[in-house]
């Protein structure tokens, strides 16, 4: 294998199409200012490196990256890119992963809005990501002990399974389809809007207004805190632990809680919407 140790790289496409290739210990970086530093690349392994131009991973088909630091100022830094896997790094600047085939991080820091567009394979397991919109209209996901702060998360996401995640986002799995959610923490407002065949195992959601306008929404053994005006006009079979403040105008199905604070059916229902509604606590129905 080639080898680049210890190299400070600043031109435009400084390494531009290299093959099995080992680069360790270098700084992309310097007044030329160059972009693209790894483009067309194949077959490399890269640990320990600092990436602070802008580009550096596009059309890179297998690599493993390990101990590398990317900053806020190396924008889009991986696009088009297939096999790649990342361990114990840290990324920045927005766009960070878009248009990605099976890529792996493990034990990954990630600040990026935008981040993981239109990936499709993508696995992540016990990272770290604060976002804005992430994984839009990913394909085939998975995240394991993933914990994000994020705002329009997984929406338009298709094929997902996560767990033991915590998610502090608004306006998750809007439009997701065909996902399943394990032993995870969804916490924020209007979750899972318009989704179909989304299934929440074992988890605990908070926040307004959650769960509304879904197609075969399936919960089992979770619990909902602050959650009120749930599941308006969804199909649902849930089962819940606990209370839930409020549920309003479900289309079909069955709702099981300890508690239900108030169950409202207005004048803007579907009048021919049936789903029954059973509070454990006194064993009645609604």
């Amino acid at each position: 294998m080639r080898r680049y140790e210890g190299l400070t790289l600043d031109a435009e496409r400084a390494l531009y199409g290299v093959r099995d290739a080992e680069i360790t210990d270098c700084v992309f970086d310097g007044p030329a200012d160059g972009e693209s530093a790894l483009k067309e690349t194949a077959g490399l392994r890269v640990a320990n490196c600092l990436f602070r131009l802008r580009y550096p991973l596009w059309h890179c088909h297998g690599a493993q990256l390990s101990g590398c630091i990317m900053t806020d100022t190396c924008r889009a830094a991986l696009w088009y890119d297939s096999g790649l896997t990342f361990e114990d790094c840290s990324l920045g600047g927005i766009k960070a992963l878009r248009e990605c085939d099976g890529t792996v991080m493990r034990r990954c820091r990630i600040d990026s809005r935008e981040f993981g567009w239109f990936c499709r394979g993508l696995r992540m397991e016990d990272c770290d990501l604060v976002s804005e919109y992430p994984f839009l209209q990913c394909r085939d996901l998975e995240l394991s002990g993933l914990k994000m702060q994020a705002k329009y998360s997984l929406q338009y996401v298709e094929g997902a399974t996560l767990r033991r995640c915590e998610l502090d986002t608004k306006d998750a799995f809007w439009h997701s389809k065909n996902v399943t959610v394990y032993d995870s923490v969804l916490r924020g407002e209007y979750l899972a809007w318009y989704s179909e065949n989304l299934r929440l195992v074992h988890c605990k959601i908070i926040g307004t207004q959650p769960l509304c306008y879904a197609k075969g929404l399936v919960l089992e053994d979770c619990e909902m805190v602050d959650c009120d005006l749930a599941f308006e006009n969804s199909s649902v079979r849930a089962t819940v632990r606990g209370g839930i403040d409020s549920v309003k105008n479900p289309a079909e199905g069955r709702i099981e809680a300890d508690r239900i604070g108030e169950v409202i059916l207005d004048e803007f229902r579907n009048k021919a919407a049936h789903c029954e509604i059973l509070r454990r606590a006194d064993k009645t129905c609604a």
